[in-house]
């Protein structure tokens, strides 16, 4: 792969990521479940799912 095709392959991972953790945040905030996040590795915390969006 040349070092273009590896930034746009790498664009595309990224848009889709970006896709499935909206669609996942707005499943659970229509079951009005939490998420759980760690922004340290040490420190849990819940987050409702409809205070992300």
């Amino acid at each position: 792969m040349s070092n273009k095709e590896i930034k746009e392959f790498t664009r595309k991972l990224e848009d889709g990521l970006q896709i499935a953790e909206k669609r996942m945040l707005e499943e659970k905030a229509l079951r009005g479940e939490d998420i759980i996040v760690s922004s340290d590795g040490k420190t849990i915390e819940r987050i409702p799912a409809k205070q992300l969006l």
